[in-house]
C-alpha cells in the first residue's frame, strides 16, 4: 500500500481525484445555528452557502480532536500504509496542524509526517494532489516533501469576495476597515 495521504476538507478537491487516489478526508466541524454538520459528509458546500446569509448566529468551524486523526492513522496501518503524509489547512488558519500532530505522536505502528500546507482551499488541494500522484508513483517521503515545499514556494491563493461581512461576522478577520 506505500504511503498514504491524509488531509482535511479544507483541501476542496473534487471527490473523484479524492476517489482515484485514495486519499482519506478528515471533515472540519460546520456549526450552524443549533445544528453540527461535519464539512461535506453532513452539509454540502453548496447547501452552506446557499443557507449562510439566514443562518443565526453566523456559523463557526472547529477541528477534530486528536483522536479521530489516531483512529485514521490506525485504520490505515491496519489497511497495509507503510507511511503516512497527512497534509492540512496552514496552521495560522487552523489548529488542523496541531491535532493531527498530537494523534501522530501516539501512533507506533506506522511513520506519520504532518505537513502545514501553507495554504488553504485548492492551495491545499493542489499540494494533496501533487503529493498523491508523487505516492503513487512511488516516490519516497523525504522526495514528497521536497517536491511540495518547492510547489508552496510558487502557490498563491487570490479570493474575489462579493462581500466581506461573513468574514466579519465569523472571527476570521482580524482587522477593521474604516
Amino acid at each position: 500500500m506505500a504511503i498514504q495521504i491524509v488531509t482535511d476538507s479544507a483541501c476542496d478537491l473534487p471527490q473523484e481525484i479524492i476517489r482515484k487516489y485514495g486519499i482519506t478526508v478528515i471533515p472540519f466541524y460546520i456549526h450552524a445555528g443549533s445544528r453540527a454538520y461535519q464539512d461535506g459528509v453532513d452539509l454540502s458546500r453548496r447547501e452552506f452557502y446557499e443557507h449562510l446569509p439566514d443562518y443565526q448566529p453566523s456559523p463557526t468551524t472547529a477541528v477534530p480532536g486528536p483522536e479521530i486523526f489516531r483512529q485514521t492513522y490506525e485504520r490505515l496501518a491496519s489497511e497495509g500504509a507503510t507511511e503516512i503524509l497527512s497534509i492540512h489547512i496552514s496552521i495560522q488558519l487552523s489548529a488542523m496542524v496541531d491535532m493531527a500532530r498530537q494523534a501522530a505522536k501516539e501512533i507506533p505502528s506506522v511513520p506519520v509526517t504532518v505537513f502545514d500546507s501553507r495554504q488553504l482551499s485548492l492551495g491545499m488541494g493542489f499540494e494533496v494532489l501533487t503529493a498523491a500522484e508523487a505516492a503513487e508513483e512511488g516516490r519516497s517521503m523525504e522526495e514528497i516533501l521536497s517536491i511540495l515545499e518547492a510547489q508552496i514556494a510558487r502557490t498563491h491563493v487570490f479570493a474575489a469576495l462579493d462581500t466581506i461581512e461573513f468574514l466579519r461576522r465569523s472571527g476570521r478577520m482580524n482587522f477593521m476597515l474604516s
